[in-house]
């Protein structure tokens, strides 16, 4: 089978870890038989500077004609002072509202290998989690096309000539569609999980809020297998790190899922081995062989700083390629293979910088940098 995929190696540690992605799935295409052909595209501060805006009409003209995309990441200090609308970040705004992509699916689970990079005590992981173990597993789904990034924004001088101290504002609006379907990829992630929905919200301030209630009351009566509990953002802000194993799917707003996704990554030991699966519908134009279209990146930043220098950890970059396996092309053996080569090299004690053990001087482990673990991972899967 022959799958066309876009490539966005974007800015800083970027394009020396797409690589990495993209040698694995050429593995996995010679181990499986399948043929992944890549049309890497520009976008961000690379795009910036080449065209002047981050997010080039061709750009978006050819990921709309491929089966799914692979994103590294975008942005850096070199482009801070831009204005807004120039900012690379807009760059992600523009593909998920082209590619149709509505619904992120961040999944932040604790590995066994990683234990001791994560701030939790043992007695408080276990306290919450169903089996009593000191480990938590949950994904976090986030609604990406509307809300407050999305809404109504603007200045207020006021005086003449802008001189003196004004006002500015965002507003959040979303419809009863934009609610529902991102509930609905919750509710279907949360019937191959632990068959648990947790919806986030400030339905006590906010009426955007009230009305993502409103919907689902009427959507969770479709899976009445599925338990269904509300929490306010600072509360659940506060359960993350008390009790995380209560949680199996959250669903939730752009700006919240924004905010508790990253405050998850970190419970993990690192944001450097975290993917993320950006969703459209099944039933939108830009879908292929009923699956939906897929934008995939991992959740760290650019890291600038340590660009180049042969020391990011590129397994987040590698995790997204599987999911984009799993979801856009259904290929689930495919990614558990990958999932399982990733989890042998860190039984291996292989280990980047990030994931180091620091309260033990990193024994037993074996610091190694971006290629070596890249070529780790692929000599795992030959086996």
């Amino acid at each position: 089978m022959s799958y066309q995929v876009a490539l966005v190696p974007g800015d800083g540690i970027g394009p020396e870890v797409m690589v990495h992605a993209t040698e694995i799935l050429d593995a996995i295409g010679d181990k499986y038989d399948h043929v992944f052909n890549y049309v890497e595209l520009e976008a961000g501060g690379k795009a910036i500077d080449s065209t002047g805006e981050p997010l080039p009409a061709d750009t978006l003209e050819a990921a709309q004609q491929c089966d799914a995309l692979l994103l590294a990441a975008v942005g850096g200090p070199k482009w801070d002072t831009l204005p807004g609308h120039l900012r690379p970040e807009r760059a992600l705004l523009g593909l998920r509202a082209g590619l149709g992509v509505f619904a992120n699916l961040r999944p932040a689970a604790l590995l066994p290998q990683l234990r001791q990079a994560c701030p939790i005590k043992d007695e408080v992981l276990a306290a919450s989690n169903p089996e009593g173990k000191a480990s938590f597993d949950l994904l976090i789904v986030r609604e990406l096309t509307g809300g407050l990034y999305f809404g109504k924004r603007g200045r207020i001088d006021e005086a003449s000539g802008g001189h003196s101290p004004g006002a500015a504002f965002d507003t959040e609006t979303y419809s009863w569609t934009e609610i529902e379907r991102v509930l609905r990829a919750g509710y279907d992630a949360a019937k191959v999980r632990r068959h648990k929905l947790c919806i986030v919200d400030k339905a006590n301030v906010l009426e955007s809020s009230r009305y993502w209630r409103e919907v689902a009351a009427v959507v969770s009566k479709d899976y009445p297998d599925i338990e269904t509990s509300y929490l306010y953002v600072d509360n659940a802000a506060m359960q993350l790190i008390r009790a995380p194993g209560q949680f199996d799917v959250i669903v939730t707003s752009n700006l919240f899922g924004d905010i508790l996704s990253d405050e998850a990554s970190v419970l993990t030991g690192s944001i450097g081995m975290l993917p993320s699966a950006s969703l459209g519908s099944p039933a939108d134009p830009l879908a292929k062989n009923g699956r939906p279209m897929g934008m995939y990146e991992p959740i760290h930043g650019s890291a600038p700083d340590i660009a180049d220098q042969d020391i990011a950890n590129p397994l987040a970059m590698i995790l997204s390629a599987a999911m984009m396996l799993r979801y856009s092309f259904g290929l689930e053996k495919e990614a558990k293979d990958i999932e399982r080569a990733v989890n042998k090299v860190l039984d291996d004690g292989l280990r980047t910088k990030d994931i180091v053990n620091r309260s033990s001087g990193g024994a037993n482990e074996k610091v190694v940098g971006t290629k070596e673990m890249g070529a780790a991972v692929r000599k795992a899967l030959e086996e």
